[in-house]
This record gives C-alpha cells, sequence and structure tokens, in this order.
C-alpha cells in the first residue's frame, strides 16, 4: 500500500515548520525579522500613519540605527559602550561652540575618536570591564555635556546650513538618511569583506584562541570602539544640524533604542555572532514603532517600557542567551549551596 498524498503533504508541512523554527532559532536576523513583520501588521492596522510619514519615521530609524551599527561593532567582539549616548551629546555641544561650521563638525568628529579611544584604553590596555568602563565615560561626558553649555541649549552659528541639512534631498530622503544608509554600507562591508572587520568575530567567539591564532586582539578592540565613538559623534552632529542647537540632554533614549536595535537584530551579547543587517532589521522595528507610539500620544516614558519588554522577548527567545541565563542561575544556587553547607559545618563545629 501506498502512503496517501494527506500523509505526505503533511510531511512537507512538519518539514516547512521544522526548518522555519530552525530558522528563527539559529539564524542570527531570523527573530528580528519575526519581530519586524509583527509590528508592520500592528502598525498599519492602528497607526497606518505611519507609513506616509515617510521623513519622521525614516529618520527616528536613522538616528537609532546610526548609533547602534557603531555599538555593533563593539558587541561583536563581546564588549559594550554605554557611553554613546553621552558622545552624542557632548559631540553635539563641542560642534555649536565652534563659530566655523566645518571646524565644527571636524572637532567633533574627532572627539568621537577619540573617546573610542580613551574607552578602549581602559578596556584593552588597563583591563577594565568594558561595562565598568564606559558607565564612568557615560557619567563623566554627560558632565561635561552640561558643564561646556552652561546646561542650556547651544544654538549652532549658521543656522541656515542647519535648516537646510533638514531638507529632504530626493522625495522623502533627507541628508540624515543618506549618511544612515552610506554608514550602513561601510560598516556592513568592513565586518563581512574586510579581514579585520571579520576577526571582530573571532576575538569575540574565543578570544585567546584569536590571540593565539595571532589576531592583534588588542588592536580589534582600539578599531571597534573608535568605530562606535565615531558613529556616536556623527550621530550627534546629524541631530545637532537638523535641530539647529545643541541639547546637553540629547540622546538620553538613544542607548536603551540602539541597545535594544542591535539585540533583536540577533547580536550575541557575550560577542562572536551577529550581523549589520540584524542591526538594521532591529532598528527598522524599533523606529516604527517608537513613531506608532508617538503618533498615539504615547509619552516617552511610556514608549520605554514596550522597548524593554520587546528588549526582554528578543533576549529570552534566543537559546544561546537563554542557556547563559541558565547557567547563571545554575551558578548562583551552587554558589548559596556550598555557602549553605560552609555554615551548617561551621555551626557544627562551634557546637
Amino acid at each position: 500500500m501506498s502512503q496517501s498524498p494527506s500523509i505526505q503533504i503533511s510531511k512537507g508541512g512538519d518539514n516547512f515548520l521544522s526548518r522555519a523554527r530552525l530558522v528563527l532559532a539559529r539564524r542570527t536576523e531570523g527573530r528580528g525579522t519575526a519581530l519586524l513583520i509583527a509590528l508592520l501588521v500592528f502598525v498599519s492596522l492602528s497607526q497606518p500613519l505611519v507609513f506616509t510619514a515617510y521623513p519622521v519615521t525614516l529618520g527616528r530609524i536613522a538616528l537609532v540605527g546610526l548609533v547602534a551599527l557603531g555599538l555593533t561593532a563593539v558587541i561583536l567582539m563581546g564588549e559594550l559602550d554605554l557611553s554613546v549616548a553621552s558622545t552624542l551629546a557632548v559631540s553635539g555641544v563641542i560642534m555649536a561652540l565652534i563659530p566655523n561650521l566645518w571646524l565644527g563638525i571636524t572637532v567633533a568628529l574627532g572627539v568621537g575618536l577619540v573617546i573610542g579611544v580613551v574607552n578602549a584604553f581602559f578596556v584593552a590596555v588597563v583591563g577594565i570591564n568594558s561595562f565598568i568602563a564606559t558607565l564612568g565615560t557615560l557619567f563623566s561626558l554627560r558632565g561635561l555635556a552640561f558643564v561646556l553649555s552652561n546646561e542650556e541649549p547651544v544654538r549652532i552659528s549658521n543656522v541656515d546650513a542647519g535648516i537646510a541639512f533638514g531638507t529632504p534631498l530626493i522625495g522623502p530622503i533627507t541628508p540624515r538618511i543618506l549618511i544612515f544608509v552610506l554608514a550602513f554600507i561601510a560598516i556592513q562591508v568592513f565586518v563581512s569583506r574586510v579581514k579585520a572587520g571579520r576577526e571582530f568575530f573571532a576575538v569575540g567567539g574565543n578570544r585567546q584562541a584569536a590571540f593565539d591564532a595571532g589576531i592583534p586582539v588588542r588592536r580589534r578592540i582600539f578599531t571597534g570602539f573608535m568605530i562606535s565613538g565615531f558613529v556616536a559623534s556623527l550621530a550627534g552632529v546629524m541631530n545637532t544640524l537638523e535641530r539647529t542647537s545643541a541639547d546637553p540632554r540629547a540622546g538620553q533614549t538613544v542607548l536603551l533604542a540602539s541597545f535594544a536595535a542591535a539585540i533583536i537584530g540577533g547580536n550575541y551579547l557575550k560577542g562572536g555572532r551577529g550581523s549589520i543587517v540584524g542591526t538594521l532589521i532591529g532598528a527598522t522595528s524599533l523606529g516604527l514603532l517608537q513613531v506608532a507610539l508617538t503618533l498615539s500620544g504615547v509619552q516617552v516614558p511610556v514608549q520605554n517600557i514596550f522597548i524593554g519588554l520587546i528588549l526582554l522577548v528578543a533576549v529570552t527567545s534566543d537559546p544561546a542567551s537563554v542557556r547563559v541565563v541558565l547557567g547563571s542561575i545554575k551558578s548562583a544556587r551552587q554558589g548559596a549551596s556550598k555557602a549553605r553547607s560552609r555554615e551548617t559545618e561551621k555551626s557544627v563545629t562551634d557546637r
């Protein structure tokens, strides 16, 4: 007896579902793509105006995505850069304080590179954990932005240039969006085609093995943090130009959103796995969500709640992240059990 067609169709369906689950579980961009599709459906039903307000939507995606692209270069090596939002703010302030616009832009971008070098020095040379090192620069740079600006917005010298920068070039494409696209292409080519960029994955996957293989680990860490600092300062320059003034409080919501974009896109916090394309998908998802919530009258603090929930879903749906969390919980339980055992032995000995 031959198998019935219905059984064969069922097996084909099972195979398709199995392959889909495999892609969503293992493919770097899989979960980000699934989230993007879900958000597209949600936004089209709840706030379709998002798809007609192109300048606003694309501008938000470009700002969050640009910072997230720089963060991805660091995350691929298993490091963190918490100072990106403060770098954005202080670069904008420094640019606005310099009367000559082009000189101000050049100095601001140079400041971003210097901040990247400082962060990398503390991480790669001094040996401080990147979370602690960049947390320190986060507060220091934010304070510097307030001191330099006297705690007030600083207007740029050439307001006309700022207004022109916010004017669309072709259709809804503004200079901010064009710069974001060019930055995406440059970083994507660097990490996928250039040897130094591909070595980021080796450094993040197994640092000791990368060192043994002759990869200049310390140099790669400097390169990654310099990319992150430069891109964050570029975002600060763009933000200042479009607003025609620099606000020392700028970028306070960018840090959470950019990290969420990178993680939603499938980048593994411990390094060695991720993609620039995934970060683009994550930034697009968050940009759509933020614009939809803003148009619906949702305040920024409430928007951050939604972003945090999505970030939790992205992390908990990653099998590798779940294993790390479970391993941490197991280690904590074992440590607590050993501590209780020592306390019991000590009490018995005292008796």
